[in-house]
């Protein structure tokens, strides 16, 4: 009983297991002129319950740094999660993107990017992306953003599981719109990305993702993000999805 309780808390802490795919697009800093910007989370917490002890360790840390001219753009994203109790560990993942963003008119920017992550709970435990594609700017309004990208990317799928390594030319196609309510500062932001095997469009994944961040003060903020993933083809052959609804804190500096 003592078991289930402790299974039953960890899912109630942790991010979905089965998704890999992350919403960079979530990530972004719309920060006009400013040239630097560095935001961090960290959270902790520990149980102990007659011996039987679980604890949760989460951080995450973003970075962004504009040229002086503000047409070239570098971002760098990282977190850390680990779900651990005496017999196991219920999650253990980390995540690394860098993204160079160069300006090529009001409309269009170019991206490349390289990723790296690793979840050792996962059919796919770890996976290595490289890319480059075209940003396409919408609607650009004060309290209003739509943004279409596009990108082709190199990956690399490691699946302990089931003894297997692919590498794999993937298509990345993904929609992003976010809007500011002026009167709280509220942001919503909500991107659904769609990212296909060039050689078999059958082989694809969803991601799509509502992001509400509520300021608290100038640097603190609550954040609610809602998830749903679907992956059509696993190395397993057959199809899996997943939601998850998580509730933070974000500090900006």
């Amino acid at each position: 009983m003592r078991q289930s309780f402790f299974i039953l808390l960890a899912l109630l802490f942790t991010s979905s297991l089965h998704a890999q795919l992350v919403n960079i697009e979530s990530k972004r800093m719309q920060t006009d002129s400013i040239r630097f910007v560095l935001r961090s989370d960290f959270s902790f917490s520990y149980d102990n319950y007659n011996g039987d002890y679980i604890y949760r360790i989460g951080s995450s840390l973003s970075s962004q740094v504009k040229s002086k001219d503000l047409e070239k753009i570098y971002f760098l994203l990282g977190n850390y999660n680990l779900i651990r109790s005496e017999a196991q560990d219920f999650q253990n993942t980390w995540f690394l993107h860098l993204r160079y963003n160069q300006k090529l008119s009001n409309l269009f920017r170019f991206e490349a990017f390289v990723q790296s992550q690793n979840n050792q709970l996962l059919a796919i435990n770890s996976r290595n992306l490289l890319g480059a594609g075209l940003r396409f700017k919408l609607v650009s309004k004060e309290l209003v953003k739509l943004y279409l990208g596009n990108a082709y990317m190199y990956e690399e799928e490691k699946s302990d599981a089931f003894n297997t390594k692919e590498h794999n030319h993937r298509n990345s196609t993904y929609l992003s719109i976010s809007a500011t309510i002026a009167e709280s500062n509220v942001s919503i932001t909500n991107t659904i990305y769609f990212q296909p095997l060039y050689k078999n469009f059958s082989d694809y994944r969803i991601l799509e993702q509502l992001k509400i961040d509520v300021p608290l003060s100038k640097i603190l903020s609550l954040y609610t993000l809602l998830d749903y993933y679907h992956d059509n083809i696993t190395p397993s052959g057959g199809s899996q999805f997943s939601t998850n609804i998580s509730v933070g804190f974000g500090i900006r500096f």
